[in-house]
């Protein structure tokens, strides 16, 4: 798997699918991709290029490829942020973090959740 997972919309859309079911063919997916309105050749090439990339893996059901994700949310959220970071903020997180903040795009709500995150990242790594 590729440390640089960076998946565009129809991809994360996929995948999400993949990761609420577990496992699925091309066909289940297609249908689970409904409003996207995707013909099963578009997706199923979509999940060859995914499985080329090391993200998902196929296995033969029959006459049928089952692909399941071989990375988790979490993996490729934390990845995609970090690319965010790397590419727009020149790898300063302070950077991104104020920008959501000057913008005011974090609500008040959030900004207390935020500070009680920091809090306890804080006191997590006060030995």
């Amino acid at each position: 798997m590729a440390d640089d997972i960076v998946l565009s919309d129809l991809q994360l859309d996929l995948m999400r699918v993949l990761w609420r079911a577990g496992e699925l063919s091309v066909a289940e997916v297609t249908e689970a991709l409904v409003d996207r309105d995707l013909a099963h050749t578009t997706v199923a090439t979509l999940l060859s290029r995914l499985e080329k990339r090391g993200v998902v893996e196929a296995r033969r059901d029959g006459r049928m490829l089952v692909y399941r994700p071989c990375v988790t949310e979490a993996q490729v959220r934390r990845n995609m942020v970090s690319s965010l970071i790397a590419q727009v903020f020149r790898g300063d997180p302070k950077a991104l973090l104020a920008h959501l903040v000057s913008e005011r795009d974090v609500a008040q709500g959030d900004l207390e959740q935020v500070r009680a995150l920091l809090q306890r990242a804080d006191e997590e790594q006060t030995p």
